[in-house]
């Protein structure tokens, strides 16, 4: 566990900061000049949870010492953030209700994962075999 621990620090910091913004009260109008677009909280969470996975997997490829990946790596990553999210969800709904919870957020942290697992198998796919320095 510890062993673990020591590999997904950055992971775990990433987790605790999305759960804390994803349930802040957002800004009121009268309070900032600055209005973001109409999905700018979709975008959020998708680049948050694209972020949580390359985390996941940085920390999987230091543990390991090399690129190579299995499929139950990829599905305890699934797991992993698909459990992250709908507590997110979930804390909206029934604790934070200042804030709302919704499917399209679950969906866009889902899309960031997808883009995350995508990146990974497409971009380190010529490294597989290759060891960590």
């Amino acid at each position: 566990m510890l062993k673990t621990i020591r590999y997904q620090y950055l992971s775990i910091l990433w987790a605790i900061f999305v759960v804390i913004v994803c349930e802040m009260p957002p800004p009121s109008a009268d309070q900032s000049d600055f209005t973001f677009f109409e999905g700018f909280d979709k975008l959020a969470h998708t680049g948050f949870f694209f972020v949580l996975t390359v985390f996941l997997f940085y920390g999987k490829i230091r543990q390991q010492a090399s690129y190579s990946y299995r499929p139950l790596t990829i599905l305890k990553i699934l797991i992993i953030t698909l459990t992250i999210g709908a507590v997110i969800e979930l804390l909206q709904l029934k604790l934070f209700t200042y804030r709302s919870a919704e499917w399209w957020d679950l969906f866009a942290d889902m899309l960031g994962v997808g883009m995350g697992i995508f990146s990974y198998i497409f971009l380190h796919r010529i490294r597989y075999n290759e060891k960590m320095l």
